[in-house]
């Protein structure tokens, strides 16, 4: 195994970014792209700060439409008439629990879309490498920080590793908790069509905790973000005076830190409006960096709140797996993923896509959207390894030729 060096970048990116507070469109978000963006140009890219928008979420709506489920199932639970609240109740409740899954699905967004309007965001852009090569490879972090909630607590999963090992050691695939959000108007709809009272009431209560556990993200503070995600945006500006002191030729590198990504996707939709048309799918690869800084590297498969979804193309994921093993850098396979990260985005326009995340012993994101995400609790060895990693992928597309 290759022993990691600690590039001095990644210290000092954590360090001045985590005391800003950015939330999603925040004047702090937007102090943290400029300031990325001056490190980066100062590494010798060429930088620039685009504006992008978002729809604000995913707390807000998503609770609004909890607490929809919740009204629908108190009137289908109290009809005891002809049915026609319990079959109102019940259809309500189906199109809000649709309404969830488009959502978080980034699918149409139908609901955000029309009740919110576009909020202003920026992506930090910059080019490295060689800029005229017909290959290029967009490497993604994102700057904004997450609201923290009590369903953040990570006390229940490590409980669970402790007491049943051998079971969360063969589960590689996250808790689907989105699942128990759809779970409460499928259950209310259900219920008012089978003509099922309980059931139906067993649908409201879950929506109704769940529209209290949706304010609750809404009203609770900003975390500092060191490990989400400012560890991958560390990896960024390393890459950059990596590429910078030993230049490689066929391959230019694009570094991208977004906007609002807490949100469940916000600034890298405006991203692909702008940049999607110009980057051939068959020359461009998307290696999305998340949340680096956990004791543990691993190779994100694929991602899916509603449905799993493997990553567009699994030769890139092999070739990320290969280079890291050649490497020395230890890299786990076969993680995947019940939410969503700006991964998707690419994934679903059918660009070779993969993602690059850490885990704990627990196989838990650690500080994940806790007051405890600060620098003093990063393992800068795996942010190490993550630009390790990074870096032999972007010289690996830049030298092979059978690619």
């Amino acid at each position: 195994m290759v022993a990691p060096t600690i590039h001095p970048a990644l210290r000092e990116v954590i360090e001045q970014l985590a005391p800003l507070q950015r939330a999603p469109g925040s004047r702090g978000e937007a102090q943290a792209a400029d300031w990325i963006a001056q490190r980066l140009n100062d590494a010798g890219c060429d930088t620039r700060v685009e504006p992008a928008q978002y729809h604000d979420g995913y707390a807000k709506p998503i609770g609004s439409l909890a607490a929809i489920t919740t009204l629908a199932g108190l009137v289908a639970v109290r009809d005891r008439g002809r049915g026609r609240g319990r079959l109102a109740g019940g259809a309500v409740a189906a199109l809000a629990g649709a309404a969830i899954a488009d959502d978080v699905a980034n699918t149409h967004r139908v609901v955000r879309r029309q009740l919110t309007r576009p909020l202003p965001t920026q992506n930090v852009v910059a080019i490295t490498g060689d800029r005229d090569a017909d290959r290029t490879l967009v490497v993604m972090a994102h700057h904004d920080a997450a609201s923290t909630g009590l369903i953040f607590d990570a006390r229940f999963q490590a409980w669970l590793a402790h007491e049943f090992p051998g079971l969360v050691e063969r589960l590689d695939t996250s808790f689907p908790l989105w699942w128990l959000v759809l779970a409460g108007p499928a259950a209310v709809a259900t219920g008012a069509v089978l003509k099922r009272r309980s059931l139906a009431a067993l649908g409201t209560a879950i929506a109704a905790i769940t529209t209290a556990t949706m304010a609750n993200i809404h009203t609770s503070p900003v975390v500092p973000g060191a490990n989400d995600n400012l560890s991958a945006v560390s990896v960024l500006v390393a890459l950059a005076e990596r590429l910078r002191d030993q230049p490689i030729n066929g391959l230019r590198v694009m570094l991208l830190s977004c906007g609002a990504e807490e949100v469940i996707q916000g600034g890298i939709n405006s991203f692909a409006k702008q940049h999607f048309p110009v980057l051939p799918q068959d020359q461009t690869w998307f290696l999305n960096l998340d949340t680096v800084g956990s004791p543990i590297l691993a190779l994100c498969e694929g991602e899916g709140p509603v449905v799993m979804e493997d990553y567009y193309d699994r030769r890139f994921r092999d070739l990320i797996a290969r280079v890291a093993d050649s490497s020395g850098a230890p890299l786990r396979r076969g993680m995947r993923a019940r939410n969503s990260t700006d991964a998707v985005i690419p994934s679903h326009a059918r660009y070779p896509t993969a993602t690059l995340v850490s885990i704990d012993k627990h196989k838990a994101l650690s500080n994940y959207h806790l007051p405890t995400d600060t620098p003093e609790n990063i393992d800068y060895r795996t942010v190490a390894h993550a630009l390790h990693v990074t870096e032999a992928v972007a010289r690996e597309l830049a030298t092979n030729p059978w690619i």
